[in-house]
């Protein structure tokens, strides 16, 4: 019999590869099985309600709980710092089971401006028609965040770096801000990853990522995690899980898994490579902006250096010149680059770049006006590159942009 692993003090690397597994007890298999079965024996009549579950229950029905799914939630929970996780079909289903859990008819949330465009969209058209009040706030601006609190405000829910911006918000000061109301603080961790911020840590309550991206890392499998305190996180369970049904696949969350056992590895690699990516674009005369937490150049570099851990490998850098320019380049991505691919997603070992032209992002994902479509602007200018740094050679990317650019 093996013996028992106490991880309590383990380091980053450590916890990535052993949280939540352990060998097979039957056939002492190294690595996690995938228990891809709906449905379980159990020895003795269990209840068929939601309500029923606990942590303790024996396996009955894997959209209630599965033993490959719970690894992964018990994984991600510990490199998140927290009590419990439960994992989601996407990060979508993530984010919404957050909203859901949290919001009713008459409460109020704040959401920022500028956040993966499926959690705009969504705040902006079915929570109102579910009769729940919308602020979007620029939460880089903390005096913005505190203006907007209301006493109908049950949640903030912030996204950090932002997408596609790469702006941030100071979670710690955003937490006061939402608790002092009495109101909860979730974060969008995804471009960060749990290597490079614990939301948790900052005083944040939730704490989501899109697993698709950097914790699964090999864009081979979708899939979403939440994580915070266990009684924040076991509602989501019996309500967004068994009732709204966006349970993760069992074969899913084995991939996520055996990507998350490599995330400190390739963090560092991707923050090293970004960062090199970074000063030659920020050097390149045909470039007019870039957007990188790790550059001295980025506004908020400095709360950066706070609140990260890694500084990530994702970016946006603008062109100069006019819209059409930048779609002309993007066509030529699309047609020459040999190493980046040019398609949406990220966080994956290999990189990815895609066009954003700000006014359709102004006006069809974030919906933007006045003061925050001119910040946005200011950010973005005419439109911008989102490019997610993968695990190749830095030289390599350098030669690829510069040939297209």
């Amino acid at each position: 019999m093996a013996r028992k692993l106490d991880i309590s003090q383990a380091g980053p690397q450590t916890l990535a590869i052993h949280a939540g597994e352990a060998p097979d007890p039957a056939t002492g298999a190294s690595s996690p099985n995938i228990v891809m079965s709906s449905t379980f024996v159990t020895e003795k009549p269990e209840g068929f309600s939601a309500y029923e579950i606990t942590e303790e229950s024996p396996y009955i029905y894997t959209r209630w709980a599965n033993p490959t799914v719970r690894q992964l939630e018990r994984k991600v929970a510990a490199m998140e710092g927290a009590e419990a996780a439960s994992a989601f079909a996407s990060g979508m289903a993530a984010a919404s089971a957050i909203l859901f859990a949290e919001l009713s008819a008459g409460d109020h949330v704040i959401v920022s401006d500028v956040a993966y465009a499926g959690i705009a969209e969504l705040a902006r058209d079915t929570l109102p028609r579910l009769g729940v009040k919308v602020s979007k706030v620029d939460t880089s601006d903390l005096a913005a965040l505190a203006t907007a609190m209301r006493p109908e405000t049950r949640l903030v829910f912030i996204d950090t770096p932002c997408n596609p911006l790469l702006r941030l918000t100071d979670i710690a000061a955003a937490a006061e801000i939402a608790h002092s109301a009495g109101a909860r603080l979730a974060v969008d961790s995804t471009f960060a990853s749990p290597m490079g911020c614990r939301p948790l840590a900052l005083g944040a309550d939730y704490v989501m990522h899109s697993a698709t991206k950097y914790i699964g890392g090999h864009g081979d499998a979708v899939g979403g995690i939440v994580c915070g305190a266990a009684a924040l996180i076991r509602p989501l369970i019996s309500e967004a899980i068994v009732h709204y049904g966006g349970v993760l696949s069992p074969f899913n969350a084995w991939l996520i898994a055996r990507g998350a056992a490599t995330l400190p590895l390739r963090m560092k690699a991707h923050e090293a490579t970004a960062l090199a990516v970074a000063r030659w674009l920020d050097s390149d005369p045909r470039v007019a902006r870039v957007n990188y937490p790790g550059l001295q150049s980025h506004p908020q570099h400095e709360l950066a250096r706070r609140q990260m851990t890694n500084f990530s490998g994702m970016m946006s850098f603008q062109l100069k010149g006019s819209e059409a320019d930048g779609q002309a380049a993007a066509e030529r991505m699309g047609k020459e680059l040999g190493i980046l691919h040019y398609a949406v997603s990220l966080g994956h070992h290999r990189s990815l770049i895609c066009w954003m032209p700000t006014e359709a992002m102004v006006a069809n994902s974030f919906n933007l006006e006045g003061a925050q479509a001119a910040a946005y602007r200011d950010w973005a200018g005419p439109g911008i590159f989102r490019l997610s740094i993968g695990l190749e050679d830095a030289e390599d990317l350098i030669r690829d942009l510069d040939a297209v650019l």
